[in-house]
Order: C-alpha cells, then sequence, then structure tokens
C-alpha cells in the first residue's frame, strides 16, 4: 500500500517507521525539515508540500493525518484542493468527535472518504504497535483493515461505528485514564507521607505481581521511582492537560451523566498550576513515561 503522511511528530515518526517495516511505500509532509530527513533515512519519501505529496501517490489516495487538532482543518483546506472523488483521508490525531463527524460529512460532498482513529499507546506504541479505534463507514474500515492490523499489537485494533465513534472512544479512554494516574499519584502520596518509611520503587513493583492494580501504569511509576528517587525532586508538580479530559468532561455533562473522578481529576490538574505539589509529580512523571510529555525541572525555573 502506498500512503501518504502528514506530521512527524512523536507520534507520526514512529508509525510512519513502523509501516516501512511493514512493506508499505509511505510519503511523508512535515514542517520539521530535521525529521523529513531522518525519516527518509528510514525509507520513507519526503517531498516538500501537501501538493507534492498527492501528486506522486496513485489514485485512489490514502493520507493519514498525525497533527494536532487545531490544525487538521487548515491542512484539509489545502489538502481537499488536490484531492479527486475516491480519496481517503485518515485522522490519526486526536481530534473532538464532533469535529469529526462534521468533516466526515464536508468531505463525502467532495466524494472523499474519512476515517476517525484514535491512537492509544504512546509513541512506544507507535513504533511497537499500537490501539486503534476506528470511527467511519464499516465498508472503509474493511477496506484498509490490512493497515490497521500493521499499525496495531494483535487484537489492538476494532471498528467503533460512525463517524465519530473512533474519537469519541479515544477521547473516554483518555479521561479514564486521568482518574487512573489521580488514583495512583493520590495513593502513593499518601504512603509518601506516612510516618513508615516506605520503599514507593519496591512497593510499585509488588502491586504488578498479580495484585489488583497491576498494569503498564505501575510498572511506569516504579520506573520513575528507581531513576529518579522517591522524592522526585526534578519533577514539576504542575500538570498540564491537553484536552481530552475536559472533552470527556463536557460529553458526560451534556449526557447528564456525573463522572466525578474524571472531573476532579482535570480540575486538579488545573488547579495544580498555581498548587503544584508531590501527587502532581507522580502524575507528572507518568505522563512523560508513557507519552513523552515535557516535564520541567524545578530547577530551571518550573513553569
Amino acid at each position: 500500500m502506498k500512503i501518504g503522511y502528514i506530521g512527524l511528530g512523536k507520534m507520526g515518526f514512529n508509525m510512519v517507521e513502523r509501516l516501512v517495516e511493514k512493506g508499505h511505500a509511505v510519503v511523508v509532509f512535515d514542517k520539521n525539515e530535521e525529521a523529513v530527513r531522518d525519516i527518509s533515512g528510514k525509507g520513507a519519501q519526503a517531498v516538500g508540500s501537501i501538493q507534492s505529496l498527492t501528486a506522486v501517490l496513485p489514485p485512489p489516495r490514502i493520507v493519514w493525518l498525525m497533527i494536532p487538532y487545531q490544525a487538521v482543518d487548515q491542512v484539509l483546506q489545502t489538502l481537499v484542493l488536490h484531492l479527486r472523488d475516491g480519496d481517503m483521508v485518515i485522522d490519526g490525531g486526536n481530534s473532538p468527535y464532533k469535529e469529526s463527524m462534521r468533516r466526515s460529512k464536508e468531505l463525502a460532498i467532495k466524494g472523499i472518504d474519512f476515517l476517525d482513529v484514535g491512537v492509544s499507546g504512546g509513541p512506544a506504541g507507535a513504533r511497537n504497535g499500537a490501539c486503534l479505534m476506528i470511527g467511519g463507514e464499516r465498508r472503509l474500515f474493511e477496506r484498509f483493515e490490512s493497515l490497521f492490523r500493521d499499525l496495531s499489537v494483535p487484537r489492538g485494533y476494532a471498528y467503533m461505528g460512525e463517524s465519530g465513534s473512533g474519537h469519541f472512544v479515544k477521547m473516554v479512554h483518555n479521561g479514564i485514564e486521568y482518574g487512573m494516574m489521580q488514583a495512583l499519584a493520590e495513593g502513593f502520596t499518601v504512603m509518601k507521607f506516612s510516618p513508615l518509611r516506605l520503599d514507593l520503587a519496591r512497593i510499585a513493583d509488588l502491586y504488578n505481581h498479580r495484585s489488583v492494580i497491576e498494569s503498564r501504569l505501575v510498572g511506569w511509576l516504579k520506573d520513575a521511582f528507581v531513576e529518579n528517587g522517591d522524592d522526585l525532586t526534578r519533577i514539576s508538580g504542575s500538570v498540564s492537560h491537553s484536552g481530552e479530559g475536559l472533552w470527556t468532561v463536557d460529553a458526560a455533562k451534556e449526557l447528564g451523566i456525573p463522572i466525578p473522578i474524571i472531573e476532579g481529576s482535570l480540575n486538579f490538574r488545573i488547579e495544580s498550576q498555581q498548587r503544584p505539589s508531590y501527587t502532581g509529580q507522580i502524575v507528572s512523571v507518568l505522563r512523560n513515561r508513557f507519552g513523552g510529555h515535557e516535564v520541567f525541572e524545578k530547577e530551571r525555573g518550573g513553569e
């Protein structure tokens, strides 16, 4: 399969590298010249513009977007000028699901197909096999199923339903992720400041041997304690949020469904900008471990 790929960030670069290894011909475009140069050395074909990208793809064209959600409409405005009836756009970023529903309808008027794909697993998953949640017409999912199979771990992709479903399920996934990380952070904070002298790295490792809360998150937390020490002194206690938790809270409010755990974890992140804490340090270091999110060092000015 010959695929156009726009976006070579932490996720996109690794996904392209995986696609090349799986035998796909990938044509890439990104404004980051260093990333383009690096991925060219791994077998992808680099081009200097969106128009050049579409020009070298055989019809029907397939173009995968892996860009920030704020840039999707702008990129699509240029991209659709060079697409034709029967071409396909796949949005693999974290776009709001209602925007994906809108884009699907707008592209359909032009005869262009669209799938929204939620991608979980962080940069490591993008490189070694991710978890994919796919929304759009089932016929399109079935047509490109081999592509999703190549990008995912075994049994790590599935069709979610109509347009918007893939990004909706990924949005909720990220909201759940907020709550799970918050619970871990709060629990380990209680142990950190207890009168007992506890080895948090050892406890995290123990929890990850068939306890009920065994998980990749607990494993990443153990690794963080081993590398940074229990005090996490170089890690910021102010936690950023990238939007999906807020979208989950807003969607739940529209549905009239209370989600106090997820909403509380979102509020904690917002408040942590003014009130950093050890709990925030744990959440920050977890975000860094699985997603490569930047962790500010206090000694360098923190915020």
